[in-house]
């Protein structure tokens, strides 16, 4: 082959795997930032832990069929690996999420979970040693300037009292940068559905206790409020889950722990269009705060 024919083919695939990284990006946006919303309409007949367990449990059986295949296929070192990251990426952040919003509003929610890629990169560079230039630093602060423009400014009210549950927030960004350093440097070997079903899989005795101690099963399940919680959650935790996990490893594999970590910076996108679909006008604040945070995005992916 040509020494120009090579080079059009390399970045042939450069464009494909950038591509491909963008649509994944935007995928797990769009099921992310629709999740906040969800978890608040779970929230209205289900309390914290029945609505994160029920999410963890139906994000469970989904990837059963797919746990004992992939147990076999994987050592035992790799098991607890996957099951730390089981409940460092899910099993925590599930119950503070919800925990949180019991009392916060879901917009502040959304700022704190921002904070993800900057525990990702902090803990990445202390405890891991990745190497973090300038420009990824820059487009972390970026994204999070942009995102807390955006919604102090322009997308609605953002109640702060209560701020004592947002450190539940907190908790839980900082459990997801633990665990995608983790999966990036102890799994890199291991499918993404593998994964995610093995982790789901180790999660449904936990999840089905906690339904059981709190007596998700003695509620009226035929009440219309019961069923359209019920359904939240279910569907957060078959598409917002269980869908979304193996999403979020495949572009962790292909993009690295911060770029994954970054989609968190894509929400606000959602909210915004949500809004627009409601009547809601878009600002120029709002422009400019989602601007801000493309820029971010774009350095830190450099």
């Amino acid at each position: 082959m040509r020494p120009e024919r090579r080079i059009f083919a390399a970045n042939g695939l450069t464009l494909n795997k950038k591509f491909l990284n963008t649509l994944l990006f935007v995928l797990l946006s769009i099921i992310w930032g629709s999740s906040f919303r969800l978890i608040k309409v779970g929230l209205t007949s289900l309390d914290a832990y029945q609505l994160a367990s029920l999410r963890i449990l139906s994000a469970g059986l989904v990837l059963l069929p797919f746990g004992y295949r992939a147990i076999q296929s994987v050592s035992s070192a790799q098991r607890q690996w996957i099951a730390l990251s089981g409940i460092l990426g899910t099993f925590f952040p599930a119950y503070f999420f919800c925990i949180a919003e019991t009392r916060i509003d879901s917009s502040l929610a959304g700022i704190l979970n921002a904070l993800t890629p900057l525990f990702t990169l902090s803990i990445g560079v202390a405890l891991f040693r990745h190497p973090a230039g300038w420009k990824k630093w820059v487009g972390v602060a970026m994204g999070f300037g942009g995102l807390a423009i955006l919604l102090f400014a322009g997308a609605g009210k953002v109640s702060l009292s209560n701020l004592s549950f947002a450190s539940f927030v907190l908790l839980a960004t900082c459990c997801y940068g633990l665990n995608v350093n983790l999966v990036n440097r102890h799994l890199q070997g291991v499918g993404s559905r593998d994964i995610a079903a093995i982790a789901f899989s180790v999660l449904i005795p936990p999840a089905l206790l906690i339904l059981w101690q709190t007596d998700f099963f003695s509620l009226s399940w035929s009440s219309q409020g019961f069923m359209v919680s019920a359904a939240a959650g279910a569907l957060l935790g078959v598409v917002g889950t269980a869908f979304a996990s193996v999403l979020f490893y495949v572009l962790l594999k292909r993009a690295g722990p911060l770029m994954a970590s970054m989609v968190t910076y894509g929400i606000p996108f959602v909210a915004i269009f949500w809004g627009w679909l409601a009547g809601e006008g878009i600002s120029a604040v709002q422009i400019g705060g989602l601007m801000v945070i493309l820029g971010g995005v774009y350095l830190a992916s450099e």
